[in-house]
């Protein structure tokens, strides 16, 4: 049978990617997905909690279904729609039905950033039911015992406008990630980022002190991610003051003044 081109794609995670484990997550999420249990991701901006659920798709042997949540997120773009194709009307599943139907792990990132109005439709997939009302077509869609719902979200940037009711927050369990101690830290930023364990320690000093701006001037200080950015500019030969510019200072904040207190951290490292 060929494959139905107008289907979501469901990815295979084929290598297995690099994750540092920064405590029993892979433990508890591995007993959640046995118990048929969903699953909630919180931690800051570039913690790894994509990265997380890759590699645990990966070990789990399921396909991957991630939705990137935005405030125009409809129910329509989750379940699915009826197209015109040609001279035909044909339904279409969204990510979320066909990641059901296929046994999938779903991953719903930010999830706050969705439509209070949207979430709502993944309530019957995270309780004792098990399953997803498909209202367009009068169907109920029943999820395997492979299926499994994770959702993540940044605690940092709540607010009473963008934050997750109770009535959906206590239907999951909840893991909570950070940025890891320093020299777990140094092992990730050296080994995604390709340069040496002393360059990777002034990265991960870099990070630290960013981040003890967090509510003087910053959001949120420098995320592992922006490290391995900064990492990998160095590895390709850029110097470390232009690398660190690019990928963290200018990253971080578009105020002059404060971009060239980044920029001071900056050069008092390297």
């Amino acid at each position: 049978m060929k494959p139905d081109p107008l289907a979501p794609e469901l990815a295979r995670v084929a290598a297995e990617p690099y994750y540092q484990p920064i405590g029993d997550e892979v433990a508890l999420f591995e007993a959640a997905y046995r118990r048929r249990l969903p699953a909630l991701l919180k931690g800051p901006t570039g913690c790894g909690k994509t990265r997380f659920v890759e590699y645990m798709a990966w070990k789990l042997q399921r396909p991957l279904v991630t939705v990137a949540c935005h405030d125009d997120l409809t129910t329509a773009d989750l379940v699915g729609r009826y197209l015109i194709v040609g001279e035909q009307t044909v339904w279409m599943d969204g990510p979320l039905t066909a990641a059901v139907r296929a046994g999938a792990i779903c991953y719903l990132d930010e999830i706050v950033e969705a439509r209070k109005d949207t979430t709502v439709v993944i309530h019957p997939l995270t309780d004792s039911r098990r399953v997803l009302a498909v209202d367009k077509r009068g169907e109920l869609v029943p999820a395997p015992d492979d299926f499994m719902l994770v959702i993540s979200y940044n605690p940092g940037y709540q607010s009473v406008l963008k934050e997750i009711k109770p009535s959906t927050r206590q239907r999951f369990v909840a893991l909570e990630f950070d940025y890891p101690a320093a020299d777990v830290e140094v092992r990730i930023v050296a080994t995604e980022g390709g340069v040496a364990d002393d360059m990777a320690r002034k990265l991960v000093k870099l990070g630290e002190l960013t981040r003890n701006l967090k509510g003087q001037g910053l959001d949120e200080g420098a995320s592992t991610r922006l490290l391995v950015h900064a990492a990998q500019l160095i590895n390709d030969g850029m110097a470390p003051v232009a690398a660190c510019t690019a990928a963290v200072a200018r990253a971080l904040t578009d105020d002059a003044e404060m971009t060239e207190t980044l920029n001071d951290l900056v050069r008092a490292i390297f």
